[in-house]
């Protein structure tokens, strides 16, 4: 069946619209783009390997403030970049505008993408698109907007690496929402704990809904599992290896 940016979905019940804002109002919480500069180093080794022609019409989903996008854009792909985060959207067009770039950054939902059908030569999302709430909707959105012939790549935190260690926690004390993990911080795993409380929206709601006495437990154990997988041996730094799923597959 061909699909068509006219095509209209089922109208969303309003559990699925609260849930919606619940996750805009997650990601808007914190200064992602702060906190995402610790994970730039492998942000841009995934772009590498990524090896994108110049001139690829590239559609980041979850792009946040432009972590691939951006530097995509400066190599000369043609980069649109969605994300659900009002604030996020204004950071990566900032961002463009200052380097001159000519990329196009708008607020959108990735289980529903306003563009025609084979809109893009590759459709791109790096531990972003994996956390709308109905992944079938997403991987049908991102099939219709490839061309035939076109990429389609992801990078998707497992379950059992150090991230699916954080949900179980998080889990323990409020509804899990979505983390994600830094390769390595230059401070120990204490601050590491109160940097992700302080600028990442998911823990940073996660913490405001607990009472003191249940906020500091999560403090214990969110330390404790960071100590426990810290490969730096200096007592100053935090290095943590965290397992993810890299997809890249070509439109049938």
């Amino acid at each position: 069946m061909n699909h068509t940016v006219a095509d209209k979905p089922a109208a969303m019940s309003p559990e699925m619209e609260a849930l919606k804002a619940r996750l805009k109002a997650t990601w808007m919480a914190g200064d992602y783009s702060h906190f995402a500069q610790y994970l730039e180093p492998g942000a841009l080794a995934f772009l590498e390997r990524l090896a994108i022609p110049r001139d690829t019409r590239m559609l980041d989903l979850g792009c946040g403030a432009g972590q691939i996008a951006i530097p995509a854009a400066r190599a000369g792909a043609k980069v649109t970049g969605i994300d659900i985060a009002t604030n996020l959207i204004e950071r990566a067009r900032e961002r463009a505008r200052a380097e001159g770039l000519d990329a196009t950054f708008e607020e959108a939902d990735a289980e529903m993408l306003p563009y025609p059908d084979a809109s893009f030569d590759m459709v791109v999302s790096l531990i972003g698109a994996m956390f709308a709430p109905r992944p079938d909707y997403v991987a049908r959105e991102m099939l219709r907007v490839c061309r035939p012939g076109g990429r389609i790549v992801m990078a998707n935190w497992t379950p059992e690496g150090h991230v699916g260690q954080m949900f179980k926690i998080i889990g323990k004390h409020v509804p899990p929402p979505p983390l994600m993990a830094s390769p390595h911080y230059p401070f120990p795993p204490q601050d590491v704990v109160e940097f992700f409380f302080t600028y990442y929206g998911p823990t940073v709601r996660a913490l405001a809904a607990l009472d003191p006495d249940k906020q500091r437990t999560l403090r214990e154990e969110l330390v404790q599992l960071w100590a426990q997988n810290n490969r730096a041996t200096d007592g100053t730094s935090t290095h943590i290896e965290s397992e993810y799923l890299e997809v890249d597959g070509v439109r049938a």
